[in-house]
């Protein structure tokens, strides 16, 4: 069983498999996505007093709280019990684009450059990590979800500013990583 669940699974599984689930959560009239479970523990931690965004029935969305704890130990189970030696398989392309950055093939999930334990004390890291959280969490507001919301929820909901969203997603991606990855880089 180990063996099956470390191997990539196709596309078309993980794609049935998030059909159901948006077939089911739209059947019971919920919404997915990650960034809303923020507003949840904030509104349960007793934000609500202080600010208005957090001033809501939080018990509402114990559901979704419960798929972020599943998440958190779903990777936690899959780093530890089913961890694979075997390095990430990316394109030769992409090799060649790192390597032309400075970094090596990726010898588990990522480039140790990036994410290892050695480098993720540098202040230039740091920096790059607070200012990417800020991104994130000032567009996630801004944009009204994120990414898993607004590309597997709302488009599923045929949502236009969904749809919006996701357009500017790719074109985000895009700018990041031709112009801007190089840059910092």
């Amino acid at each position: 069983m180990l063996e099956i669940l470390r191997q990539p699974w196709p596309w078309y599984v993980s794609g049935a498999v998030i059909a159901l689930v948006m077939i089911l959560l739209l059947f019971f009239g919920k919404s997915f996505g990650f960034s809303s479970n923020f507003r949840t523990i904030c509104a349960a931690c007793g934000a609500g007093k202080h600010v208005p965004l957090f001033d809501f029935n939080w018990k509402t969305q114990i559901w979704n709280l419960l798929f972020l704890v599943g998440a958190v130990l779903g990777g936690a189970i899959s780093s530890t019990v089913i961890a694979s030696d075997q390095a990430v398989q990316i394109s030769q392309a992409t090799i060649q684009d790192l390597q032309a950055l400075g970094f090596a093939p990726p010898q588990g999930l990522q480039p140790d450059e990036l994410f290892g334990l050695e480098t993720i004390f540098h202040l230039k890291n740091i920096w790059i990590m607070l200012g990417g959280g800020f991104l994130i969490g000032f567009g996630t507001r801004y944009a009204g979800g994120c990414t898993s919301g607004h590309a597997i929820s709302g488009l599923s909901d045929l949502q236009w500013p969904s749809l919006v969203a996701v357009i500017g997603f790719f074109v985000g991606g895009l700018i990041m990583t031709h112009l801007l990855f190089p840059l910092i880089f």
